[in-house]
Formats: C-alpha cells, structure tokens, sequence
C-alpha cells in the first residue's frame, strides 16, 4: 500500500508540461495554412506571362516576332517573359545574317542586341511553363496538338491571337483559357508565310508583317 502511495505521489508531483510547448512541425494551423496561401497567390500575381513563340526551325519568324514582342513589353512596361523555339530545330545555331536583316529594317529595333540567339528544339519544359504558344502557322499549331497535348488550349497563330484574344485586366491565364483554343479549327489563311530560302527582300517583308502583328498583339496581352 505504501508503494503505491509513494508511485502516486511521485506522479501527481511531476511538473506539469508547458502551456507554450512547441507544436510538432508537421501541424498547420489555419493561421500558416492561410499566410502561406497568401503568399503563393501574390507570387503568383507578380510573376510575369511567360510568351513561347515557335515556328519551324527557330530561324526566322519566331525568332524575329520573339525579339519584337520582347521590345514592345518593356517598352509599355509589361512584365512579358518571351522566349522562342522551332518545331523541327538545330540547337544552338546563331541568327542568319537575312533574319538580322529583316530586323534591322525594322528602325524601332536597330538597338537590340540580337547575337544572344540560338536556335532551339521545342521541349516539353518550354511548353509547359508558356502562359501563351503563339505559332506562326497551322502546321505549328497542329504539331502542338498531336505531340504535345496539353499545351493545346495555349496554343494558336499570331494571326489569330490578334483577332481573338481580348485586352485586360483579368491575368492572360484566364484569358487564353476563355478562348477554348484547342476546340478552334486552325485557319490556313492565317498562316506568315515563311521566308526560308528566300533573299533578304522575303525577310524584310516577312519583318514588316511581324512588326504590324507583334504591335497589335502587345496591346491584347
């Protein structure tokens, strides 16, 4: 009987724990649940539209309307990552000396340091970081479609981005989601003819139809 007195009265003398003992760090209350919400949805908003321009040998046009779209943001001051692939590419291959034609006939971009290109093959990872695929032709937006499908609703002509692709606050996201892209029927007509085997006046045309489209399109994005 006394052992037992003496066993309770050890434990009822026991220091009671903390009231400020800490939590397991695998609990999260509702309080960090809710900040860390917070904080994903600000990085979010503050994360730039990232734009992924492709044709097919990432030569010419992408890379023409790539450089065009990329002055014309931070020109306006929009927050615009722009980068630029080919459908069938050689990496690592540096600009043409008619492509820098074509942009150099364009008087806005003769400041534009435009020897970091290379070409590149598009990649799973370009696409699926790209808010917006914006394709110079059908057969682009074919070649999404079949070998890459989930980009599908992010992909379309530029022709087509400039006839359908509305202009405002709500975030380039949502607005490219509204347009259902992957249900549209790609129009031929839309298609920038490719300059490709052709002399300098083909690429300073082709940079002309750039620049006009590349102009109207900063405007929707």
């Amino acid at each position: 009987m006394a052992d037992t007195t003496t066993g309770m009265a050890d434990i009822s003398t026991r220091p009671a724990p903390a009231a400020t003992a800490e939590r397991p760090a695998h609990v999260v209350t509702a309080a960090t649940a809710a900040t860390a919400a917070t904080a994903a949805t600000a990085a979010t908003a503050e994360r730039p539209a990232q734009v992924l321009v492709i044709c097919t040998g990432n030569a010419a046009r992408s890379v023409m309307a790539g450089f065009m779209l990329e002055h014309l943001a931070a020109r306006r001051g929009l927050p615009l990552d722009v980068a630029t692939a080919g459908t069938h590419s050689v990496d690592g291959q540096p600009m043409s000396p008619r492509t820098r034609a074509g942009l150099a006939s364009i008087d806005a971009l003769r400041p534009v340091a435009y020897a970091r290109h290379r070409s590149h093959q598009l990649l799973d990872h370009d696409l699926q970081r790209a808010t917006l695929v914006v394709a110079m032709e059908a057969d682009h937006v074919r070649y999404v479609r079949h070998r890459h499908r989930a980009a599908a609703a992010r992909t379309a002509t530029i022709r087509a981005l400039v006839g359908a692709l509305v202009p405002g606050p709500t975030p380039l996201a949502d607005r490219v989601a509204a347009l259902r892209l992957d249900l549209a029927r790609p129009d031929e007509m839309a298609d920038v003819p490719d300059p490709a085997g052709g002399d300098e006046p083909e690429y300073v045309a082709c940079a002309a139809q750039l620049w006009a489209l590349c102009q109207e399109l900063v405007t929707r994005l």
